[in-house]
C-alpha cells in the first residue's frame, strides 16, 4: 500500500515539476508581463488617489485601506488565473485530449497538481511586483502571524474551488468546436466578480452580496480581504466554511460534471 502510494506520488510530482521549467523556457514572456504588471500597478494607484480627491471614505473605506488592499490584489493577482478552458480547447484541437485521457493517472487530479503549482510558480515570478508595491508605492504588510495563516488556509481553498470551477467551465468545451469566446467571456466576469479592480465592498447592496458569493471571489476578494484588514476577524469562520461548502459542492460537481462531457468528446486533430 504505501509502495503504491509512494509510487504515485512521484508520478504526480513528476507532472508538477515540468510546470516550473515550461516558465523557465520562455523567460522573454516574464520581462513583458513584469513591465506590464508595474504599469497596471501605477495606473491602479494614481486611479484610487483621484477617485478619493473629493472625499475621505467610499463604502466605510478610506484611501490607505483601499490602496493597501488594491496593492495586495494585484500582488497576488495569480490566484485567479482561469486557463482550463484554452487547455482544453488546445489539446481538443491538436489531439493531446486523447494521449491524456489513456495516462494511467487520475486526469483532473494532475490537472490540479499542475495547477498548484503553476500557482505557485506565479505567486514567486510576482516578488518583483510586491517589492515595486512596497518600495515605491508604501505598501504596508500585515505582521499577525494569526493574519497569515487564516489568509494562506483562505487562498488555498479559494484557489481549488475556482479549479473546480473552472473545470467545470473547460468540461463544455466538449460540446463546441470553438473556446476562444467562452474563455473570454470567463476572463471577463474573473477581472470583476474577484474583486481584482474594485473591493466587492464598494458594490451596491445585491451585487455586492453576488459578487462576493462566487467562485471567483472565493479565490481573490475573501482571502485579500482577511490580509489587508478590511473583513472583520469574527467573520472568518464564517467565511471558511462558506469556501468550504463552496470547495465541497464543486469537487463533487466537477467530477460528474466531467464524466459526462467526456462522453461527447470530438478530437478535431492529432
Amino acid at each position: 500500500m504505501m509502495k503504491k502510494f509512494r509510487t504515485k506520488l512521484s508520478i504526480y510530482a513528476a507532472m508538477g515539476s515540468i510546470v516550473p521549467k515550461i516558465y523557465m523556457a520562455y523567460q522573454s514572456w516574464f520581462w513583458a508581463s513584469l513591465v506590464l504588471n508595474t504599469i497596471a500597478l501605477t495606473i491602479f494607484v494614481f486611479f484610487w488617489r483621484a477617485v478619493y480627491a473629493d472625499t475621505n471614505s467610499i463604502a466605510g473605506l478610506e484611501l490607505e485601506q483601499t490602496l493597501t488592499y488594491i496593492l495586495l490584489a494585484q500582488v497576488f493577482y495569480p490566484l485567479t488565473d482561469t486557463w482550463l478552458i484554452f487547455e482544453f480547447g488546445y489539446s481538443l484541437r491538436e489531439g493531446g485530449i486523447a494521449h491524456a485521457l489513456l495516462r494511467p493517472v487520475d486526469f483532473q487530479l494532475s490537472y490540479y497538481v499542475q495547477n498548484l503549482v503553476r500557482t505557485a510558480t506565479d505567486l514567486v515570478l510576482q516578488i518583483p511586483i510586491a517589492l515595486v508595491a512596497t518600495f515605491v508605492f508604501g505598501l504596508q504588510w500585515p505582521g499577525d502571524p494569526q493574519v497569515w495563516a487564516a489568509f494562506i488556509i483562505s487562498a488555498f481553498i479559494g484557489r481549488s474551488v475556482l479549479f473546480f470551477f473552472d473545470w467545470i467551465l473547460a468540461s463544455l468545451t466538449f460540446y463546441t468546436t470553438e473556446t476562444w469566446g467562452l474563455g473570454v467571456l470567463v476572463f471577463g466576469l474573473e477581472l470583476f466578480f474577484s474583486g481584482s479592480l474594485i473591493p466587492l465592498v464598494m458594490l451596491p447592496g445585491a451585487l455586492q452580496t453576488i459578487a462576493s458569493m462566487t467562485p471567483f471571489a472565493q479565490a481573490l476578494y475573501v482571502p485579500i480581504s482577511i490580509l489587508s484588514g478590511i473583513m472583520d476577524p469574527a467573520e472568518l469562520p464564517h467565511l471558511l466554511l462558506i469556501q468550504f461548502a463552496w470547495l465541497v459542492t464543486l469537487g463533487v460537481l466537477s467530477r460528474l460534471v466531467f464524466s459526462q462531457a467526456v462522453k461527447k468528446i470530438t478530437v478535431q486533430g492529432g
